[in-house]
């Protein structure tokens, strides 16, 4: 059976959309995650919004031909079933097995996504009706676009289970972040943790970034050596 997204708290949400996803890797990392960042997955279109939301799965095998029909989209088990399961919020991350020759959603489908509120389409495949797609308005990021359907390379079998998205492991109401730089997947047990490091992480950033630009030197500074981590910190004191 499915299983249900989990409500992401909004405080969770406005803390996350400012952090970029290259803080994420460096947190994740340090966590002794090293694959996290999902591979193949480009915005389609240029200066979308850096998003944040609870993974909703979906998961396509290899096409096989008594399966992978036209017919097959009013079957019970279908793109169009699943996506009448998401809840607002979602981010929509479709295991493609990196096929990029059947576009696994077209305008169409995109449209319904976005009436339903949900917040993003991640995918290492492509979508088709490229322009209609844009024109829906919903956030979306894989790689490129392809005329050919779905069923002409894959067959859709599953949402809400465990998939692989670009080479990395992500589980129904694991936490995805989006930006330029492409997806990053939290683990749903690190999520706390990896807020609190990452908020902290993006501030001493932005304060080295700021000593950069006043002209400082790199060795001490990034990483920051203990001199320079009592400078920051006392800097954060006084904010």
């Amino acid at each position: 059976m499915p299983i249900d997204v989990e409500p992401l708290d909004s405080r969770i949400v406005d803390a996350l959309s400012h952090v970029s996803t290259a803080t994420l890797t460096t947190v994740l990392l340090k966590k002794g995650l090293r694959n996290v960042w999902m591979r193949g997955t480009r915005p389609l279109r240029a200066g979308q919004p850096r998003l944040v939301g609870r993974a909703f799965t979906l998961r396509f095998v290899p096409a096989r031909e008594d399966l992978a029909t036209p017919a097959s989209w009013s079957s019970p088990i279908s793109t169009r079933a699943a996506i009448e399961a998401m809840p607002a919020g979602c981010i929509a991350v479709v295991d493609a097995m990196g096929v990029t020759d059947a576009g696994i959603f077209g305008d169409i489908l995109c449209a319904r996504m976005a009436k339903r509120g949900v917040a993003a389409l991640i995918t290492d495949g492509v979508v088709r009706d490229v322009a209609g797609v844009l024109g829906t308005g919903l956030p979306v990021w894989c790689q490129g676009a392809a005329a050919p359907p779905s069923v002409a390379g894959l067959t859709f079998v599953a949402w809400q289970e465990a998939i692989g998205c670009g080479g990395v492991a992500v589980f129904p109401n694991d936490v995805v972040v989006v930006d330029d730089d492409g997806a990053v997947l939290i683990p749903h047990a690190l999520l706390n943790d990896v807020v609190a490091e990452a908020i902290e992480q993006e501030a001493q950033e932005t304060w080295i970034m700021q000593e950069v630009e006043g002209g400082a030197s790199l060795p001490g500074l990034y990483p920051p050596n203990a001199e320079n981590k009592a400078r920051y910190e006392a800097t954060r004191r006084k904010g």
